[in-house]
């Protein structure tokens, strides 16, 4: 019984939380950072308004955790690398399948988390939390792809005298939330077009220019 009770109150503050998220997610995109109010999303997400101060302390901790939520798509504790589109592509035989898989998980990344990313790029200036957040995360996507190509080299799928370090560094800048953010206003490109573009590059990086790079 006491299992039972626990579980039904976990669940409640799960819901309740998805709520929150969901209620700032659509105001911060809609009225940005600035015009934006705790005060505001607690009425949307129709809780007290002490709920979400206790939950999250500052806005700049809610935006944090709106950003954290759409870059996985779930509230679970689980980061993009454990995840199972980036297991797979570390998986596949070729280095088009590869790719493929990283460029549709990107892709799919930004669609959920661009909009959230440019309100990030709004508190930055103001806001140390997303400040660090923000370095914290190009330095995660660096990460990620050292580990993504470096799996490709020690399975002996990169060409040979293929440049790591270069591929790497490339291949993550072209990655970052910062160049998707340009490309989607300065060429107005849509989310498929980016993954395209993104797959396209990739696999060039590594099929014809990484050896020299």
């Amino acid at each position: 019984m006491m299992s039972d009770v626990k579980g039904l109150r976990a669940a409640r503050i799960a819901e309740t939380e998805e709520r929150i998220l969901a209620a700032a997610h659509d105001l911060f995109v809609r009225d940005g950072y600035a015009a934006t109010t705790l005060t505001a999303v607690a009425d949307a997400a129709r809780v007290a308004h002490r709920t979400v101060y206790v939950r999250f302390g500052t806005k700049a901790e809610l935006l944090k955790r709106v950003i954290d939520v759409a870059i996985v798509g779930d509230t679970q504790d689980i980061d993009a690398p454990s995840r199972d589109w980036f297991q797979a592509a570390l998986t596949a035989p070729t280095i088009e399948e590869r790719i493929g898989l990283f460029a549709d998980g990107s892709a799919a990344l930004m669609a959920r988390a661009g909009d959230v990313f440019a309100v990030g790029r709004q508190a930055e200036p103001v806001e140390q939390v997303i400040a660090d957040a923000a370095r914290a995360g190009r330095a995660a996507t660096r990460d990620s792809l050292r580990r993504f190509f470096t799996q490709m080299r020690d399975d002996a799928l990169l060409p040979a005298g293929a440049d790591l370090d270069w591929l790497c560094d490339t291949a993550g800048v072209l990655a970052h939330a910062d160049t998707y953010l340009l490309i989607r206003e300065t060429l107005g490109w849509t989310t498929a077009q980016y993954r395209t573009w993104l797959g396209t590059t990739w696999l060039r990086l590594v099929t014809v220019d990484s050896a020299g790079g």
